[in-house]
């Protein structure tokens, strides 16, 4: 599949919201996996701070450090996949002031990615608009931001009263207005997540979200079933019924695009009316 389709931009993904099919995105730190992800028709690979559970071990993505993030940036462009890759922002890269984050960016950036991803609310504005500016494309993340587990007091749904959901709602719409080209929503009601994407002009990404987003997105350890321990209830391991890696991605593909998956089983439901 990968001679058979051109290079997967930004603009690409931002003429999904209103043309489809869903986006499907999967995490991605090595070129082997780029390589099998792409040929797969995976649309983005996001070179996630995840590493830092799934590969290093750790009980959070905190220790990650932008350094690790350009090394595995710099692994998955080398397969040079058709795929958009998202490279994530580690915790305390972006935090201090707009010029650090955008002098981070771009060491993303010149590693290989096309996008960078940032976890915050409407604090990030500024931020976002300075990177933007600059001509780096930035996806937002709001919901479930796993930097601030510990503010959070653990991987918890976010959104679940009116409160918490019209900030989210102010979040995105403000982030939007800064430049942000892209949102991750994660761990968020299906029915905020849909009144989200209805209201925004760029794409969504769910994780945990419902079926309503512009595309989903799963730790790729996850999908396939071996990350370690209980799986979260928003994940379906996929390579349980196939013969294959590949087969299980495909899968995945298909059912993102045919919004079979997240079923209401693998989503957050009960959001109070906002």
């Amino acid at each position: 599949m990968n001679g058979m389709r051109k290079k997967i931009t930004v603009p690409d993904l931002e003429q999904r919201c209103f043309q489809g099919p869903p986006i499907s995105m999967l995490t991605c730190y090595d070129a082997a996996f780029a390589s099998l992800l792409d040929e797969c028709g995976v649309d983005a690979l996001l070179v996630g701070d995840s590493l830092g559970m799934v590969l290093q071990g750790h009980n959070t993505t905190i220790p990650v450090t932008i350094e690790q993030m350009e090394y595995h940036t710099s692994s998955v462009a080398r397969a040079n996949p058709k795929s958009l890759i998202v490279a994530d922002m580690p915790f305390a890269s972006y935090h201090e002031s707009p010029e650090q984050a955008f002098k981070n960016a771009a060491k993303l950036i010149a590693a290989g990615a096309q996008m960078v991803k940032l976890e915050g609310g409407e604090w990030l504005a500024p931020t976002v608009e300075f990177i933007s500016r600059r001509g780096v494309p930035v996806c937002a993340h709001l919901g479930l931001t796993p930097q601030s587990v510990h503010d959070l007091g653990g991987y918890r749904v976010q959104g679940r009263d009116s409160e918490s959901a019209l900030k989210i709602e102010r979040d995105a719409k403000a982030l939007e207005s800064a430049g942000a080209r892209m949102l991750v929503l994660e761990l968020v009601p299906a029915d905020l997540a849909g009144a989200i994407t209805q209201s925004l002009n760029i794409p969504t990404i769910g994780i945990g979200a419902g079926a309503a987003t512009t595309g989903q997105v799963l730790v790729l350890h996850d999908m396939l079933g071996i990350t370690p321990g209980k799986q979260p209830r928003f994940v379906k391991n996929f390579l349980a019924n196939s013969g294959s890696v590949a087969s299980a991605v495909k899968q995945y593909v298909a059912e993102v695009q045919a919004r079979s998956f997240p079923s209401e089983e693998h989503s957050v439901l009960g959001l109070v009316s906002l």
